[in-house]
């Protein structure tokens, strides 16, 4: 078996992010929504740098209006998903995009999602779970109401909460409020930290928001104490190689830390973050990290299983995931 063709486990995809151009200027183009800008002339999402993505990224929700839209984006995101042999994905997911943080109108929103994500179960054998996701550049009182639309929807499907967005908008701290509320209520926590913010944005979210999972974190290489620490206490980081290439964090494949961080002990697992703007797949990523650090079948089944232990899932769940993670690798 090819390495791209095993079952992967993914742990960072932010379902709007994730959306293929055709399907937005589709959605755009039914409800006659201007996009200028959104696109190249070859219909690729058009960015300069991180800065401008965050703005074409939130350009292009302007075509995702209703429950509906997110519905069929759901399907259009799990169907690719699973053609690249993705069996778990869990997914950031923002009250923001999904009724502007009113919790009636979150509800309707997660209704069709789910809707979706039940049809792509049965159909495709993919399992989506939703990490709540406040935008930190958004400021911290709609974080508290993106937490609380968490807190009211925790259950089997909404299982986490994760801030993204503009890391150097002010302190992860800002935002204790948010994330103990979504503790309280039983909600797995992760942040996005060390893409830009460098190794003292990780170590706050681990110090202020007490998070277990870093989403990105690659920076700690920088930190050979914060290295050690994220080794010991076994924070589990979302790595997202092919973003961070097409963003500028590192110039190439050979220059990226999963590596050494491996090679220090840290837990590390491979996601995409927003496939279609970052020109990738979670068969891209495969393949690239194979030809840069020869990972074989065995590398990568490691890899998946640490994202089963880490996935904000329960138990039957993570065990029947391990099971054919394994059983692919016999």
């Amino acid at each position: 078996m090819s390495v791209t063709d095993l079952p992967k486990v993914e742990l960072h995809l932010h379902i709007e992010g994730a959306a293929p151009p055709a399907f937005i200027r589709g959605l755009a183009k039914e409800k006659n929504i201007d996009l200028s800008g959104v696109f190249n002339e070859d219909g690729s999402y058009a960015f300069t740098d991180f800065w401008h993505f965050l703005k074409v990224y939130e350009a292009a929700t302007e075509a995702l209006k209703t429950p509906e839209d997110f519905g069929r984006l759901t399907t259009a995101v799990l169907q690719e998903s699973a053609a690249n042999g993705v069996i778990y994905t869990e997914a950031f997911i923002s009250p923001d995009f999904c009724g502007g943080g009113d919790l009636g109108a979150w509800r309707e929103y997660l209704h069709a999602i789910e809707e979706a994500a039940r049809a792509a179960e049965v159909k495709d054998g993919i399992i989506l779970k939703g990490i709540v996701t406040p935008v930190r550049h958004f400021g911290p009182e709609n974080a508290k109401k993106s937490a609380l639309c968490a807190a009211e929807t925790v259950g089997g499907f909404i299982t986490g909460l994760g801030m993204g967005g503009d890391e150097k908008f002010g302190q992860p701290g800002d935002f204790a409020y948010a994330y103990d509320m979504a503790r309280e209520a039983g909600l797995r926590l992760t942040c996005h930290a060390g893409e830009w913010g460098g190794p003292d944005s990780i170590r706050a979210c681990l110090d202020d928001l007490k998070v277990e999972r870093i989403g990105h974190g690659v920076r700690a290489i920088e930190d050979p104490a914060l290295v050690e620490r994220l080794a010991k206490d076994g924070i589990v980081l979302e790595v997202c190689p092919g973003s961070n290439i097409a963003l500028g964090v590192y110039s190439k494949w050979s220059d990226h830390p999963i590596e050494k961080l491996r090679e220090y002990g840290v837990k590390v697992t491979i996601s995409t973050d927003d496939p279609p703007f970052f020109h990738t797949t979670m068969k891209r990523e495969y393949d690239r990290l194979a030809e840069t650090f020869g990972y074989n079948a065995d590398s990568f089944t490691e890899f998946n299983i640490t994202a089963a232990h880490a996935a904000f899932c329960d138990a039957d769940t993570r065990a029947a995931l391990i099971k054919r993670l394994e059983t692919a690798n016999a």
